[in-house]
């Protein structure tokens, strides 16, 4: 039996637009180009909901908190609209279905960052140096996180091994959130 059409596309464009949200987030936290048409996008894409959130939420350096909330409340509502149209009888706890957000969020982050890694790697063997917009982006978005592992192990006679490192964190991570909560 197939999933019911209209939870699909609840949860599609739940899932589209929270993953708009935390790549605008991340965008700012590494500092990405915001002159990239790339990052132009999601930030035209996300700035209607997020500029009430901002006016309620402080920067806090680099972390924009108030990207963070709204993916949160985007993946809330759409648990709440699959509910909804889903033809289970109760209604879960509220505080329950908000951590589940939160954890969904951040699981969401993790997959983020592990594509982006894995793109950044190959782009590296492919195209190293390119001009469009998309790889730099990628570079941008995962350089910090390659000069953190970089810091603890450093390159190996040329040999870059902080890729493998990240890999291997971002599924400890996912595998202690999945324990957490059903993801």
């Amino acid at each position: 039996m197939g999933q019911d059409p209209i939870a699909l596309i609840i949860s599609t464009f739940g899932n589209l637009y929270a993953f708009l949200v935390v790549l605008r987030f991340l965008l700012q936290l590494a500092q990405a180009d915001y002159y990239n048409p790339i990052s132009q996008a999601v930030v035209k894409a996300t700035a209607v909901p997020i500029a009430p959130l901002q006016k309620l939420l402080p920067k806090l350096g680099r972390f924009d908190l108030s990207a963070l909330l709204l993916a949160v409340l985007v993946k809330f509502t759409t648990f709440i609209l699959l509910i909804l149209t889903s033809a289970h009888q109760g209604f879960p706890d509220m505080m329950l279905l908000i951590l589940v957000s939160m954890l969904k969020v951040v699981d969401m982050i993790l997959t983020v960052y592990f594509w982006a890694v894995l793109g950044s790697v190959i782009i590296s063997w492919v195209a190293p140096n390119s001009y469009h917009p998309a790889p730099q982006l990628l570079q941008q978005l995962t350089e910090p996180l390659f000069a953190l592992v970089r810091k603890v192990i450093p390159p190996l006679g040329g040999l870059d091994l902080s890729p493998i490192f990240i890999f291997l964190a971002i599924q400890i991570m996912q595998a202690q959130l999945s324990m957490l909560a059903p993801l």
